[in-house]
């Protein structure tokens, strides 16, 4: 088990949850560094990256359980999936920023939601598996994704 494993062993739900984010945007600052170096090839892996980690989190929404709340993530990862795809298309570094911009803001509520035990409790046994294949460093080539970034 290699040192990134043991750290998402060690994470609780949510925690998971903000990795996630954390990785969103990380591969969204690659992408606006590949727009600045004209390497088309480098955005798309990027921003094919985020629309995994996307993809993840909608499906892992519970909406028998969540209700209003997995709702509006729903709507959140679908505005923010195709704020990433304009961004790519346009080569738009601008659209990428606001698209971190707006990970952030909710990777926060998550972060504070991770201190709180009542949280914590809810979530308990509903949660995934580690998401060790998404939070991984960049594949070569975007994995079995149907969207073109």
């Amino acid at each position: 088990m290699n040192y990134q494993q043991q750290t998402l062993a060690g994470m609780n739900p949510v925690e998971l949850i903000v990795a996630l984010y954390d990785g969103m945007a990380r591969f969204l600052y690659r992408a606006i560094t590949a727009i600045e170096n004209h390497d088309a090839r480098g955005r798309r892996v990027a921003v094919g990256r985020v629309l995994q980690i996307l993809m993840h989190l909608q499906s892992r929404l519970r909406r028998d359980v969540g209700g209003n709340s997995a709702k509006a993530l729903s709507e959140f990862y679908a505005s923010i999936f195709a704020l990433c795809l304009e961004g790519s298309r346009l080569e738009s570094a601008a659209r990428l920023r606001e698209a971190i911009g707006c990970i952030r803001d909710v990777r926060e509520a998550w972060s504070v939601a991770a201190r709180d035990p009542e949280v914590l409790r809810l979530l308990g046994e509903n949660q995934a598996p580690p998401p060790q294949v998404i939070l991984a460093g960049a594949p070569t080539e975007p994995v079995g994704s149907r969207w073109t970034a």
